[in-house]
C-alpha cells in the first residue's frame, strides 16, 4: 500500500522540513563539524531558517537576514576549507528530507531553490576568499 505524501502547505510543515534536515546535518560527518560550532542556539535557529524558507516557498518576506554573508563568515571562520562536496552532501540530505516527507509542487520548489542557492552561495564563498587574498 502507497504513502500519499501530502504537500508543503503551511509553516508547521516548513518547520518540520527544517527541523528533520538539521538533525541529519548536525549528525553527518563532513558537516555537522561546519555546522555545530557556529550555532550556539538550535531552537532560535530553527525560527529563522523556518522564516527563510517560508519565504522562499510561498513568496512571503518574513527573513530579514543575510545568508551570504553567513556562510561568507562560516567559511572564514574554517579558514576557507569549505568546498564542493559540502554543497553536495548538503543538498542531498536536503533532497532526501523533502522526498522522505512531502511530495508535489511546493516540494519540488523546495528542491529547486535549495540547488540554485547552493551553487550561488558556493560562488560567492569563493569570490569572497579572491577578494581577501588579492
Amino acid at each position: 500500500m502507497k504513502v500519499v505524501k501530502q504537500d508543503i502547505q503551511t509553516r508547521e510543515d516548513v518547520h518540520l522540513l527544517v527541523t528533520t534536515f538539521y538533525s541529519k546535518v548536525r549528525k553527518d560527518e563532513l558537516l555537522g563539524p561546519i555546522f555545530n560550532p557556529m550555532i550556539q542556539d538550535w531552537e532560535e535557529h530553527f525560527e529563522k531558517l523556518t522564516d527563510f524558507w517560508e519565504g522562499n516557498l510561498f513568496f512571503r518576506k518574513k527573513y530579514l537576514g543575510n545568508p551570504l554573508l553567513k556562510h561568507v563568515e562560516v567559511d572564514k571562520f574554517h579558514h576557507g576549507t569549505i568546498e564542493a562536496k559540502h554543497f553536495g552532501i548538503w543538498l542531498n540530505l536536503w533532497y532526501e528530507t523533502v522526498d522522505a516527507l512531502f511530495e508535489g509542487e511546493v516540494a519540488q520548489r523546495a528542491k529547486n531553490r535549495a540547488r540554485n542557492m547552493s551553487t550561488f552561495i558556493h560562488l560567492k564563498i569563493f569570490e569572497a576568499r579572491n577578494k581577501t587574498s588579492n
